[in-house]
C-alpha cells in the first residue's frame, strides 16, 4: 500500500526575546514554543549584539524600557549588524516619541503591554507575512506563486498596472498575490498565466 505523502517540513522560525523581566521572558518563550517557534530569551540587553551576530534569528521581540541600555539603543545596535532583521518593540509605557523613533529604525510593530495571547499571535503572524517568513506548506506555496509571478512579470518588463489591464484583475489584488498576502483563485491564476504567456503550472515555480 502506498504511504500518504508526509507534510513538508519547514525550518523553525528563530525568535529572540529581550526583556529584563524574567517572568515575561518565560511567558513569551512558553507561548511561542507552543506555536512551533525556536525561542531564546535574554534578560541582559548588553548581550544582544553578540547573540544577533551568531544566532541566525528571524525576529527579535524587544522591550523598550530596560536598565542600563534602553530598547531603542539596542535596536540601533541591531541595525548596525542587520538592517533587515524583523524587530517588534513592546512596552508598558507607550508614547508617540518612542513609537516614531522605533519606526524610523524600521521596527515592524510597536505593541503595548500588557497584551493577551491572541493579540500577540496576530502581531507575530502579521510580522511574518510582511517579512516573508512562511511557516505552513500552504503559505510556502503562496510565496512560491507570488515570487514566480513577480519574476515572470519583470522578465516581460510589465508593470503591475499593465498586468492588471491584461488580466482584468485589480492592481491591488495582483500586488497582494505577489506578496503572498492573498490566496489566488484558479480563475485568477488562469488569467495571469495567459497574460504572461505561460502555462498555469509554471506559476508554481519549483514548489
Amino acid at each position: 500500500m502506498q504511504q500518504p505523502a508526509r507534510p513538508t517540513e519547514l525550518p523553525a522560525v528563530r525568535i529572540l526575546v529581550v526583556d529584563d523581566d524574567r517572568a515575561i521572558c518565560d511567558y513569551l518563550q512558553l507561548l511561542l514554543e507552543r506555536d512551533g517557534f525556536a525561542v531564546k530569551t535574554l534578560c541582559d540587553p548588553a548581550a544582544v549584539e553578540d547573540e544577533v551576530r551568531v544566532g541566525g534569528y528571524h525576529l527579535v521581540i524587544l522591550d523598550l524600557m530596560m536598565p542600563k541600555i534602553d530598547g531603542l539603543e539596542v535596536l540601533r545596535r541591531i541595525r548596525r549588524i542587520d538592517s533587515d532583521l524583523a524587530v517588534v518593540i513592546f512596552t508598558g509605557y507607550p508614547n508617540l516619541d518612542s513609537a516614531v523613533s522605533s519606526m524610523k529604525l524600521d521596527a515592524v510593530d510597536y505593541l503595548k503591554k500588557p497584551f493577551d495571547a491572541e493579540e500577540f499571535r496576530e502581531v507575530i503572524a502579521r510580522v511574518m507575512r510582511k517579512k516573508g517568513l512562511t511557516r505552513t506548506p500552504e503559505e510556502q506555496l503562496h510565496k512560491a506563486i507570488g515570487d514566480t509571478i513577480r519574476q515572470l512579470r519583470k522578465d516581460k518588463e510589465l508593470t503591475l498596472k499593465q498586468l492588471a489591464h491584461r488580466t482584468g484583475l485589480s492592481v491591488s489584488l495582483l500586488s497582494q498575490i505577489e506578496r503572498a498576502e492573498s490566496s489566488p483563485s484558479l480563475s485568477s491564476l488562469y488569467k495571469i498565466a495567459g497574460a504572461l504567456d505561460s502555462r498555469m503550472s509554471d506559476l508554481f515555480g519549483s514548489y
